[in-house]
């Protein structure tokens, strides 16, 4: 006799997945952007075929990811490979011309942590460090089907049949695509970053103090607070800069735009992160990445008018008159 068929998913079914949903997506896509249209894309088709969904073939997750790695899978086949300007090009010299602009879908776009992480805190320490931007562009170097399996077995946690199971083919074939998979990651791994931690006094105290010396155009500080190696770049422009003495030289231009600019504070790739503005109007999201106590790299992203809405940040400075 035939198991009952699972009634018709709700509709908060299918929410209980989006941050999971998100994250896979954004993983895969490298924009925050791509992966939220994936994912809405991935709902409506899902709540369209709802009467014909089968309990007996798999759970409401298993469904819903499966919509959503086809999806992934289809916009990958003609995208060009997403990266980050230290990825593509030689560093700049301080003086150097800012140059020409990286084309949209060629860099990895932020995405907020609030969109992709998991409910559960004990989840998150893996959760982070594998949408760090340079995690994320290290992915996009793997073959797509490769991409998808790396990140259900070694992220989600996904068994090499359910792998199997989603993306078709043996189990076997699917541990060979992790395989695979994690030998290029581990030529291409980042240096891991310190976890983020909120309620750490020492990593508070490191943010509170750049942004105040930020604010102030305290070079000093902000010199003191970078790691020797530490790199800065601002998407999309292929310019960036490496080691802080470059980075300070830069700082003490007397032209400097940044002199008056304000941070309001937000969380984006599983770390610390600000939006930028500039005469009280939104200019730029700013990532940084910490390592060792100090700031290893600030990615600054330039498309506010599009980041922004993404992060909930306002148009203007909250204190602008």
């Amino acid at each position: 006799m035939h198991g009952a068929v699972q009634t018709k998913p709700e509709a908060a079914e299918f929410e209980e997945h989006r941050a999971a949903l998100t994250g896979f997506c954004y993983r895969m896509l490298g924009s925050g952007f791509e992966a939220e249209d994936a994912v809405q894309e991935a709902l409506v088709r899902a709540w369209r075929s709802a009467d014909r969904f089968d309990g007996r073939r798999g759970s409401v997750r298993t469904w819903l990811f499966a919509i959503a790695t086809n999806i992934c899978l289809d916009m990958t086949r003609s995208a060009q490979r997403r990266a980050l300007p230290i990825d593509l090009t030689a560093p700049a010299s301080p003086g150097d011309s800012l140059g020409a602009l990286l084309p949209d879908r060629g860099i990895v776009h932020p995405v907020p942590d609030a969109r992709v992480l998991p409910s559960d805190p004990a989840e998150h320490v893996t959760a982070r460090e594998t949408i760090r931007l340079a995690f994320v562009a290290a992915l996009q170097h793997l073959p797509a089907r490769q991409r998808a399996a790396l990140i259900l077995h070694d992220v989600l946690c996904w068994s090499a049949e359910e792998v199997a199971h989603l993306l078709g083919g043996t189990a076997t074939a699917a541990n060979s695509l992790v395989q695979r998979a994690r030998a290029t990651i581990a030529e291409r791994a980042p240096t891991p970053n310190d976890i983020l931690r909120p309620d750490d006094p020492a990593q508070r105290s490191l943010l509170a103090r750049y942004v105040e010396a930020f604010e102030r155009h305290d070079v000093d500080t902000l010199v003191a607070l970078l790691r020797e190696d530490a790199v800065m770049s601002m998407p999309p422009l292929a310019w960036w800069l490496s080691g802080r003495d470059d980075m300070e030289r830069v700082m003490r231009q007397p032209d400097n735009a940044c002199l008056h600019d304000r941070l309001v504070a937000t969380a984006a790739n599983g770390s610390p992160a600000f939006g930028q503005y500039r005469d009280g109007k939104a200019f730029a999201l700013m990532v940084l990445d910490l390592r060792g106590g100090r700031v290893a790299a600030v990615t600054t992203h330039l498309d506010a008018a599009r980041i922004f809405p993404l992060f909930g940040l306002p148009k203007e400075f909250p204190d602008h008159r």
